[in-house]
């Protein structure tokens, strides 16, 4: 049994004339689109290529893919730059909140120099534990 025309998938364009290409348009299209199968189109009765039938894809001019880049660039510009900006706000927080923690710390343990018995064991094992954790 013989494979079907679709699944012929040559990189060599096929060559009909134009009479045959206007009675089989559809399906030529439809095998540039699913095959990316090129067909070229000549005059009846000269070899000579006219036009030809190409995938969407392999029509894209080197204009527009320069158009899509500069739009893919100026896109991923503008997210690189909101992502930055994200990054400082984010920074600019955590410092004011690592500012307040370190104040309200600061004043625990000035409560608790003023409230524990001096030479306290329990209070020096915590200020050790705490001042690892400050250079870890």
């Amino acid at each position: 049994m013989a494979a079907p025309a679709l699944a012929d998938r040559s990189p060599q364009p096929r060559a009909l004339p134009l009479r045959e290409v206007r009675t089989r348009l559809t399906q030529l299209v439809s095998l540039a689109e699913l095959t990316d199968t090129v067909t070229v189109v000549t005059r009846d009765g000269d070899p000579r290529p006219v036009a030809a039938i190409v995938p969407a894809a392999a029509a894209r001019t080197a204009a527009q893919a320069r158009a899509d880049a500069d739009r893919i660039a100026a896109i991923s510009a503008g997210w690189s730059r909101r992502l930055e900006e994200l990054h400082r706000q984010s920074s600019r927080r955590h410092a004011a909140e690592l500012r307040a923690l370190t104040d309200a710390l600061a004043e625990v343990w000035a409560e608790l120099d003023r409230r524990a018995p001096a030479g306290d064991p329990a209070l020096a094992r915590l200020r050790a534990a705490h001042t690892d954790l400050l250079r870890g």
